[in-house]
């Protein structure tokens, strides 16, 4: 069993509730638009982080993160990219690694839209954690937990953080 805390698009900063939010979780995943190195440096200290890198992130970014991140927890298929859509809207090139890599949790961010839905057609789930930053159109701050059990993920939860 693996507890997880996914964020995306913190465009340098991330709210100190997001750090306590994710304080209990094994690993953290970062869909892109980190902004800043440093921020990957600080995920680093609270937990192991797993991150791609978004359409903002400057070089020593993309030198340290890919542009996409497959890998397993526990028994699901984990597929990661920053600029991916959302089940029937999805972008061309995250239509053709869901086909290829065929996942069970399908992750993205760029939207800055938090995002939770069931793909049925490719059977998968799919999470656009939102906006963890205070750069961008977004009305709140947000992030996502969830348990990967085996084959099951569960117990997701939201932390919604309004911003003024």
């Amino acid at each position: 069993m693996r507890h997880i805390g996914i964020l995306s698009d913190t465009h340098g900063y991330v709210h100190p509730r997001i750090l306590e939010f994710f304080s209990s979780v094994d690993e953290i995943w970062h869909a892109g638009d980190l902004g800043d190195i440093q921020i990957a440096h600080q995920l680093e200290k609270l937990k192991p982080l797993r991150a791609v890198f978004g359409n903002i992130d400057t070089q020593d970014i993309r030198l340290e993160f890919p542009k996409v991140q497959n890998f397993m927890v526990e028994q699901v298929k984990v597929l990661m990219i920053h600029i991916g859509g959302y089940p029937g809207h999805y972008e061309p090139g995250a239509v053709f690694r869901i086909e290829q890599e065929k996942p069970g949790l399908f992750i993205c961010g760029h939207s800055h839209i938090l995002k939770v839905m069931y793909d049925k057609k490719y059977n998968l789930l799919h999470i656009n954690p939102g906006a963890a930053g205070k750069y961008g159109i977004h009305e709140s701050i947000t992030a996502v937990r969830l348990i990967i059990d085996g084959v099951n993920m569960r117990d997701l939860e939201v932390l919604d953080i309004p911003r003024k």
